[in-house]
């Protein structure tokens, strides 16, 4: 009998064993294939089956190489058959639209691209509205703001109240100019101004490019004034009034791009906390949960942006 009770019971181990084997073979597999699509997924696409991107384009913009990197990889998948650029922005550092525009332009070679504007879509943003093969806003977008605005402090009046003085020794009178902690004197202006200048003219050349008009016909343009998205129309700065849904109809009719294809927002890749850490975003993202709701949770806080350079950036002026 005990004989018999111990064969039994070493059977039920055997058939337990064999259930946790194959659970970590299954296992296995999963981590496999997590590691193998974690690259795409992190990247934000999301889908295996043919789709049209969106990218979103908002708040500052800078020279971001991560963004750039995203608009590349988007342009080598071919799974994406088309592309929607989702702007809501008011500008940024110049160099960030110019970087912005050279890499939309080598993704407008492969696949059709479109800009749906939002609120705000002036400055750099503008310019990066500009790189695309169709330009859809609201009736109500804010839009244009053709130019360059380059700015400092003067804070020698407060240096000096505060009993500061900033001693310097420099290789030229116009190294380090404008300075915050001196007066800038009219050479420093001058040499200020022949920058903006300079970028202003490569701005409204690209709008005269991209848009086949004559700027000094715009009124205001030059002047750097913004528009609503009807009157950007009439003035043919952008193309037409409408949404996401629009879009995707022009790019159906316009672009020969298939009818009935979703839209799969891709983002670019967040900096790696580890293997466990990318693990954990590959499984979160395969699991459908928002990657940014939970890396909140894990108290991550994004590096906030800063604005170098010459700057091309709308904002209202207080009253």
């Amino acid at each position: 009998m005990i004989e018999a009770e111990t064969v039994i019971e070493r059977r039920q181990l055997r058939r337990k064993l064999t259930v946790w084997r194959l659970a970590g073979i299954v296992l296995a597999v999963l981590l496999v294939a997590l590691l193998m699509s974690g690259s795409d997924r992190m990247a934000g696409s999301g889908s295996f089956l043919p789709h049209i991107a969106r990218v979103q384009v908002s708040g500052i913009i800078t020279d971001d190489q991560k963004m750039q990197d995203l608009l590349d990889r988007v342009g080598k998948s071919d799974r994406v058959k088309a592309v929607i650029l989702d702007i809501n922005s008011p500008g940024g550092t110049t160099t960030g639209g110019e970087a912005m525009y050279d890499a939309i332009r080598r993704l407008a070679e492969k696949k059709p691209v479109v800009a749906v504007c939002g609120t705000l879509a002036t400055s750099a943003a503008y310019i990066v509205a500009l790189a695309t093969d169709r330009i859809f806003v609201y009736g109500n977008t804010i839009t244009g703001s053709v130019g360059v605005i380059f700015q400092w402090a003067d804070v020698s009046e407060l240096m000096h109240t505060l009993g500061v003085k900033i001693e310097e020794v420099k290789s030229g009178p116009l190294k380090a100019v404008p300075n915050p902690f001196e007066p800038t004197d009219e050479k420093g202006k001058a040499l200020a101004e022949e920058m903006v200048q300079e970028a202003k003219t490569w701005f409204v050349n690209l709008v005269a490019e991209r848009r086949k008009i004559e700027p000094a016909s715009i009124p205001g343009l030059t002047d750097g004034r913004v528009y609503s998205g009807r009157q950007a129309i009439a003035l043919r700065l952008v193309d037409e009034i409408g949404d996401e849904k629009v879009a995707k109809r022009w790019l159906q009719e316009e672009r020969n791009v298939a009818p009935g294809l979703s839209v799969v927002e891709w983002k670019p890749r967040t900096e790696s906390g580890g293997i466990l850490s990318w693990l954990f975003g590959s499984m979160a993202t395969f699991l459908g949960v928002p990657a940014d709701k939970l890396a909140s949770l894990f108290g991550q806080v994004s590096e906030g942006l800063r604005l170098d350079g010459l700057v091309s950036l709308w904002h209202p002026v207080d009253s």
